[in-house]
């Protein structure tokens, strides 16, 4: 990975890095504090009768933001080279954390759509550049700073991301009786499940990092534990997940580390 120091371009690009992440924390936390509009956790339990992640699982933002702001902060150190995953991910981490700092305006709005759009593409603009320089990602040493404070911040919001957006999208099907009658609300919710999982796995096999996996796992947990009281059948296939999920891309990963080992 080449280290060379940031342009003037470059400065001004992560420090809008920082701006942005400092934007995502502080809304979500002035939004809690000020109890302005509808809390994200009343948006999420609105119509969740298809659905439902235990609130607990929500406590996962607390590490996210904590890991944005490490992310943010080095680079907005004058010692932080621009290596070129630094590069590669400012500008998508830029629409990121915007994207999740508006979600949380559009949620105490009820701006349903709005969620929608804005979890959705937070999701896109990190799984774009994760998946397109994945090979640089499996070449980072188990020592590079990159790999925990660029790649580990970023994945674990993108592994959220990826299971937030569908419940996100269903949520607010069921709360307005779109949700399709091809399926029944069970199968719909199970086909969710199903696809996250897959997708967690995917990703992970590109990237061979668990960070991605890591919050699909706690996230299905979730499901699993909000759904054992009124849908055995729905919450047992997500603790299935979820067990799956952490156990195979725990297996991807120890395999590439023993392959990177014998080269």
């Amino acid at each position: 990975m080449s280290i060379v120091r940031p342009t003037a371009a470059q400065k001004t690009r992560r420090w809008i890095v920082l701006g942005t992440a400092v934007f995502a924390v502080v809304v979500a936390q002035a939004q809690m504090g000020l109890g302005w509009g509808q809390s994200a956790a009343a948006f999420a339990a609105d119509s969740d009768a298809t659905l439902k992640v235990a609130g607990w699982a929500f406590a996962i933002w607390g590490l996210i933001y904590v890991g944005l702001l490490v992310y943010a902060v080095r680079q907005a150190l004058p010692q932080t080279g621009e290596s070129d995953l630094i590069h590669d991910f400012g500008w998508p981490s830029v629409l990121a954390f915007a994207g999740i700092g508006l979600w949380i305006v559009a949620a105490a709005l009820d701006w349903e759509v709005a969620t929608i759009v804005l979890i959705f593409g937070s999701l896109i603009v990190l799984l774009i550049p994760l998946l397109t320089h994945a090979r640089q990602i499996r070449s980072l040493k188990l020592s590079d700073r990159d790999r925990w404070m660029t790649i580990w911040p970023l994945s674990l919001l993108a592994g959220w991301l990826s299971i937030a957006a569908p419940v996100n999208l269903i949520t607010v099907a069921t709360g307005n009786g779109d949700l399709p009658s091809a399926l029944s609300p069970t199968l719909w919710a199970g086909l969710a499940v199903a696809v996250v999982a897959l997708g967690a796995v995917a990703v992970t096999w590109r990237i061979r990092t668990v960070a991605f996996g890591l919050p699909v796992s706690w996230g299905l947990a979730g499901v699993f534990a909000a759904e054992q009281s009124r849908n055995s059948a729905l919450a047992f296939t997500a603790l299935i997940a979820a067990v799956a999920v952490l156990v195979v891309d725990v297996v991807i990963v120890l395999a590439q580390r023993r392959r990177v080992e014998r080269d």
